[in-house]
This record gives structure tokens, C-alpha cells and sequence, in this order.
């Protein structure tokens, strides 16, 4: 964790990354210290928050079982043989930066007469906590951010934690409600564009999530429900039918594009990235998708191999049959060029869409945590509808996100076929656990390797460049800088294996 933050400048330095000038430039005098307001150092925040996401959800999406590389690079021995240190994948100390920026806002709103930010941010917090939860376990959480007035914070108990979240997100409920947006900063909620009702929407999800990602944990099915309930009695529901997607105006230059296309796709002048050749996805999701029958939503996700059609944007440059619609074994370090392989597809890169919104949740997700509740906990959670209503929901509104039709979803909600035809599944848990994991193929592949971890499901191949034996990665190492300043509290959470020193709430 950082030991100190100098705000004004960390702003002035992050506006120029993919904001809007109308609403993030600040006219300086270089005879005078700057001053940022807490609005815009929300803004920033949140965009901050977004971008931040591409490193860590790319890792997601490789341990989740959906992407592997091509093999056009030379493998990846950090991703593909495990084998990495505590200086590797660090998205600890980005993420302490970024809830630095929250907590000067929820420290600074009142006076600056913008108390309408203090509630975003405090929900923005519980969302960035909770990923650091998700890949180090323990984390320093009662202590944290108070800067020199605890330059070495404690480590708190995980499940402690995620407790904590839950009150801050009712917290960050109970300011939204009391401070709306007003017009005149719609513009800086580069979110939800100054709307309180999805603000509160998007809280409630996160509990949603939060709760429903600890269901297989021993003891806690009393917690979970009387949680979910109060959830529900707030009465302003879930994100069910739209998207949580970051857009500070994306503008076609440099630094100030979607940071997907802009890693994966294109660069603001529509020159083709080299990372296009890396990411392309595995056999075992491609093969599973054509099995099922549900090549539509394959179709969505990925490109023919191939790739998009330059000239063509949106459209694959071979014929969009099953056939030319190829996967890589995971791991396979041969065999597998980038020209002959499939790539993520037009649910997320078409050359010249480089202004899309950046999805940070889904409504599908939503939906299929709907339907995991209802299934696991039945009438004594409150939800009106049914769990298969719920899936049949969530299954819909992922063709939606892809940019397909509900009648093509329709379509495979009466297939018969186990795992996307919930009357047809024999195991009604997997099936929700299989659409969730597919749900968050390309958008949130952090949120993938979650679920993966917690269910154990689907069951994905092992590495092809990792034969020592079935273990997989479950968690990350404590990065090396926080060893460096907070040494005595992260030796004090024990020797960590991260291919067997499990999360909380992963418990096989």
C-alpha cells in the first residue's frame, strides 16, 4: 500500500487518460497551486477504476478457462506454468491509489459543497475492496487509507471484510439518497450519468454479488439471507436489464479511447494493436459453445479465425460457419498461429467502435445471482420470481450485451440441452454456475475466475505448460512493495502457497 498520496497531483496527472476536457480540464496558473474538486477527482476516480481493470480481468479471463494466447508470442511462464512471484501481477497497489482518490472525495465533499460525491465514492470503494479481497485474501481494510497517520496499516480477516462492505455499500446507499446528483455535475458521474436510482441499483448488485459469492460456505446461509432480505425490503431492486458501463467520453485520441479496443484492438487512428494476435480463445469454450448449440452467442464473442474483416468492421473475414470458428488448447505453447485461430470477437472489438462504454457489471451476472439465490435458498429469500425465471433472465440478457436477439436466446432456452435449458438440467446449480461463467467471457474475467474458483465449475483443461500436477492458481502473492513498507503485517498472514492457500470463500 502507498504510504502517501498527494492528490491534486495524482489527478492532474491521470485527466489526460481517456476523459472528456469539458468536464476534467482545470485552467491552471503555474504561479498557483491547482485546486481539484471532489467532483472531479470522482470522475477521474471512476474512469481510474475502469481502465484499471483491463491487467487483472486479462488474468481473469486466462484462469477462468476462456482465453489462452496465440502462438504468435512466446508463452507466458507466469500465466501458463504458474510460475510467478510477489513481483508479479501487482494490482494492489493501482487499486489502494484508486480508493485514495474515493476517500479524499468522501473527505473533502462536504466542504466543497458536493456531498452529492461522497455516496459514489463510498460504493466505488466497496467495489474496488472487494477485488482486492478476491485476489489476496486478507487486506488491510480498518486502517487503511488514513496515510501518515497509519503508515502500517493491519490486515484484516477476509470474511471481516466482505462484511464491512456490506455496511459501507448501505452507507454509500444512504448518501445517495440524501445528496442527488445535481444537473450541473451530471457530467462528472461518468457512470451513471447523475442517475440515483442506478447508483442504488449498482449498490445493491454488489451485495448481490458479495453475498451470493460466499453461498457454499459453511455457516453462513443465516447471514446471506437476512442480508439478502434487507437488500430487497430497501425496495429500489437490482441492475437487471442494463449495463454498468464507464464512459467519460471516450474521444478519438491518443490515451482517451475505450482501454479494451485500445489494448485488444485498435489504436485511436485505427491502426491494428499487436496484442490483437495474443488473446484467442480456448478449445474447451469454443468446443462447449458448439456442443451446446449455442453458436449464436459464439458467433458474439469471437471472430472466425481470421479475425475481423478490416474493410468490414464487425464481420469476420472467413465465413461465419461453426468450422472457422477454431480454439487453442490451454497453455498449447505450438501449433497455434494467430491467423488461424479465433480472437475476442464483436461483443467487444470493431475497428472504429472505439467509444463503447467499459462494462464493469453486467445484468446478466445480476440475473444468474438472482437465480443462484433463489435456487440455493428458495422462499426465504424475498425474490418474486423463480429461480428458473431468474436464469431464463439472465441467459437473455447476456445475448443482449453480445448484441443478440432474445428470440436467438429463446431458441436455446428450449433446446433440451443440459446446462442452457434450465427444465432440461440435471443439476440445477451447475447450469446457473456454467451462464454466469459464460456471461462474463470478455467483460469481466476477474469475476470468472471467481465464480470458477467457487464453484470448481466448468471443469477446463489444466495447462498444457503445467504437468507438476492439477493444482491451479487460487489466489495471488502479497506484492513485493507492500512487503517492503508494511513487512511485519504481511509476514504476519503466514506463508502463502498461491496454488493451494485458498480465499475464503473458495472452499474446494
Amino acid at each position: 500500500m502507498k504510504l502517501y498520496k498527494i492528490y491534486i497531483a495524482a489527478f492532474l496527472v491521470l485527466v489526460g487518460t481517456g476523459c472528456k476536457k469539458d468536464f476534467l480540464d482545470v485552467n491552471t496558473n503555474p504561479n498557483a497551486l491547482p485546486t481539484a474538486t471532489p467532483a472531479y477527482v470522482l470522475a477521474n476516480a471512476i474512469n481510474t477504476s475502469a481502465s484499471s481493470l483491463v491487467g487483472v480481468n486479462e488474468t481473469g479471463m486466462f484462469w477462468s478457462g476462456h482465453w489462452t494466447q496465440s502462438n504468435g508470442y512466446i508463452i507466458s511462464t507466469t500465466l501458463f506454468q504458474y510460475n510467478f512471484t510477489n513481483g508479479d501481477f501487482n494490482y494492489w497497489d493501482g487499486t489502494y491509489d484508486n480508493l485514495y482518490d474515493y476517500q479524499y472525495v468522501i473527505d473533502n465533499a462536504k466542504d466543497a459543497g458536493q456531498d452529492f460525491a461522497k455516496g459514489p465514492a463510498k460504493i466505488m470503494q466497496a467495489f474496488n475492496y472487494q477485488k482486492l479481497v478476491d485476489l489476496y485474501g486478507n487486506i488491510p481494510f480498518s486502517e487503511a487509507l488514513k496515510g501518515v497517520n497509519k503508515l502500517a496499516p493491519k490486515f484484516d480477516d477476509q470474511k471481516a471484510v466482505y462484511e464491512g462492505l456490506i455496511s459501507l455499500l448501505d452507507a454509500g446507499i444512504a448518501d445517495v439518497k440524501a445528496n442527488a446528483i445535481p444537473s450541473a455535475f451530471t457530467a462528472s458521474d461518468v457512470l451513471f450519468k447523475g442517475s440515483s436510482s442506478n447508483w442504488i441499483k449498482f449498490a445493491n448488485s454488489l451485495k448481490l454479488r458479495i453475498l451470493m459469492r460466499q453461498s457454499r460456505v459453511s455457516g453462513r446461509d443465516a447471514y446471506i439471507i437476512a442480508e439478502l432480505n434487507k437488500t430487497i425490503a430497501e425496495g429500489s431492486g437490482f441492475l437487471t436489464s442494463a449495463d454498468a458501463g464507464v464512459n467519460p467520453g471516450y474521444t478519438p485520441s491518443a490515451g482517451q479511447i475505450n482501454p479494451f479496443y485500445d489494448t485488444y484492438g485498435y489504436s485511436e487512428t485505427g491502426a491494428r494493436r499487436a496484442n490483437n494476435n495474443w488473446p484467442r480463445f480456448t478449445e474447451f469454450t469454443v468446443n462447449t459453445l458448439k456442443n451446446t448449440g449455442d453458436t449464436v452467442r459464439m458467433k458474439r464473442l469471437m471472430y472466425a479465425a481470421g479475425n475481423e474483416d478490416g474493410a468490414n468492421p464487425g464481420v469476420s473475414l472467413k465465413p461465419e460457419i461453426n468450422s472457422n470458428y477454431v480454439g487453442v488448447p490451454f497453455g498449447s505453447s505450438s501449433g497455434f498461429l494467430p491467423a488461424v485461430t479465433s480472437a475476442p470477437g464483436p461483443s467487444v472489438l470493431i475497428k472504429g467502435a472505439y467509444n463503447k462504454p467499459f462494462i464493469i457489471l453486467t445484468a446478466a451476472e445480476v440475473q444468474l445471482n438472482m437465480a443462484e439465490a433463489k435456487q440455493r435458498y428458495g422462499a426465504s429469500v424475498n425474490l418474486t420470481g423463480t429461480a428458473q425465471s431468474y436464469f431464463e433472465a439472465g441467459v437473455k440478457e447476456s445475448y443482449r450485451t453480445l448484441g443478440a436477439t432474445a428470440s436467438d436466446a429463446a431458441r436455446l432456452l428450449s433446446s433440451g440441452v443440459d446446462l442452457v435449458d434450465f427444465t432440461a438440467s440435471t443439476d440445477k446449480l451447475k447450469a446457473i454456475a456454467y451462464q454466469k461463467w459464460l456471461a462474463l467471457a470478455n467483460f469481466n474475467g476477474l469475476e470468472a475466475w471467481s465464480e470458477y474458483r467457487k464453484n470448481g465449475f466448468p471443469l477446463t483443461p489444466q495447462s498444457k505448460n503445467y504437468v507438476t500436477d492439477a493444482r491451479r492458481p487460487v489466489r495471488l502473492y502479497y506484492p513485493g512493495s507492500e512487503l517492503g513498507s508494511n513487512g511485519a503485517n504481511v509476514n504476519a498472514q503466514g506463508t502463502i502457497d498461491p496454488l493451494s492457500t485458498r480465499i475464503f470463500w473458495d472452499v474446494d
